[in-house]
């Protein structure tokens, strides 16, 4: 395989992210020749829908691609922290290193990835007799000020200003000391954590402990990568969504694995697949916010390189879209219906999730899934 050129690593990393921190770190970064090391973490908080599976690992795929030694952090502290789970330590690592484990392998799968080259780092194992790690906690936390951690609660799903357990405010600079005691140069997340991103990029100048360093020995900043948060299915609180009222609504627009009936799990049966996006907001001819014309940018297009819609002749025959321009402007128009979309969008997830559906219809990873949905129900 050819050695790629800085510019089409440059656009492999980039490709369908939202933001990168920034694209002159990103080329130096490059430039500089040394390894190249991603992670990404999770907190442990049920099954597995869309937005962590397929758009995070379609990603990392792309990150792989580029030649980036990638890994997903389990965050198990974390998650015990933001009492998710019941607030159970011991049911959170069980889940963490079982059922989450499998679902990235099988969602990396998915998308084209190589499952056997990602690695998988457990919070507990990596803050075990790990001495350094609480004292880069404690030297990021030295240079952030006490409010800028309460505001940073977010990154949790919190609301700004709510009153919170002290362990809470502790999240922040540890999610923060994770990728210097990791060496992570580029940091990857959604873009609801981009405060912790932030203050990394902040700190890394001033860090005595685990900083970051060039090929010289110079300290240096992480490149944060933030990927888009797809929509859940659902219709807005507030519809048309006011653009002022963006970021107050943002909690209820994208997908939430507490709203089932709006977001789609990467072992859903095809007739699950096909119930929920029959059942979800389409509005004609409107491509904000539309949760269908989000999925076939974000997912389908660019994981198959394409979107096939299937209708009648009398209703404009079949078509193959390569690009989302071209759709969105047959949507604006009215020439493509969102019936037809709907379809569409369904059975290429169904499609591509076939390898998950497989690899959690039998043995252990059946066994650890089945063991999930009982641990939600009851508790």
């Amino acid at each position: 395989m050819k050695e790629l050129s800085i510019e089409e690593k440059m656009e492999l990393i980039k490709r369908n992210l939202e933001e990168v921190m920034t694209n002159e770190d990103l080329k130096n970064l490059i430039e500089s020749k040394i390894p190249l090391k991603h992670y990404i973490g999770f907190e442990i908080s049920g099954m597995i829908h869309l937005g962590t599976g397929l758009m995070c690992m379609s990603k990392v795929k792309d990150f792989m691609d580029a030649g980036i030694n990638c890994s997903v952090f389990l965050a198990d502290w974390h998650s015990w922290i933001n009492d998710k789970l019941g607030g159970n330590p011991e049911i959170i690592k069980k889940i963490a290193v079982g059922y989450f484990k499998e679902g990235m392998k099988a969602s990396l799968k998915c998308v084209g990835g190589n499952p056997e080259k990602l690695k998988f780092v457990l919070g507990s194992d990596l803050y075990h007799n790990n001495d350094l790690y609480w004292v880069t906690v404690i030297d990021v936390s030295k240079h952030t000020s006490l409010s800028r951690m309460q505001r940073s609660i977010t990154i949790m799903g919190r609301k700004e200003g709510g009153d919170v357990d002290f362990a809470k405010l502790i999240y922040p600079p540890m999610q923060v000391a994770d990728i210097f005691i990791q060496g992570v140069n580029l940091p990857h997340a959604g873009l609801d954590q981009r405060k912790a991103h932030v203050i990394a990029r902040d700190v890394a100048m001033k860090l005595s402990f685990s900083p970051l360093l060039s090929s010289k020995g110079e300290q240096i900043k992480p490149v944060a990568l933030h990927h888009h948060l797809i929509l859940g299915l659902g219709k807005p609180l507030v519809w048309p969504v006011p653009k002022e009222q963006l970021q107050e609504l943002w909690g209820s627009l994208k997908m939430s694995k507490s709203k089932p009936d709006t977001c789609i799990f990467i072992h859903d049966s095809p007739e699950e697949i096909k119930r929920k996006i029959t059942k979800a907001f389409c509005p004609e001819k409107e491509i904000e916010f539309n949760p269908l014309i989000d999925w076939a940018e974000r997912l389908v297009i660019p994981i198959k390189g394409k979107i096939e819609i299937k209708r009648d002749k009398k209703f404009g025959g079949d078509k193959k879209y390569l690009s989302i321009e071209s759709l969105k402007k047959d949507f604006l128009q009215g020439e493509l219906h969102p019936t037809d979309l709907k379809n569409a969008v369904a059975e290429a997830l169904i499609q591509i999730l076939k390898s998950a559906r497989e690899h959690f219809s039998k043995g252990k990873p059946k066994q650890m899934l089945e063991e999930l949905e009982k641990l939600i129900i009851t508790r």
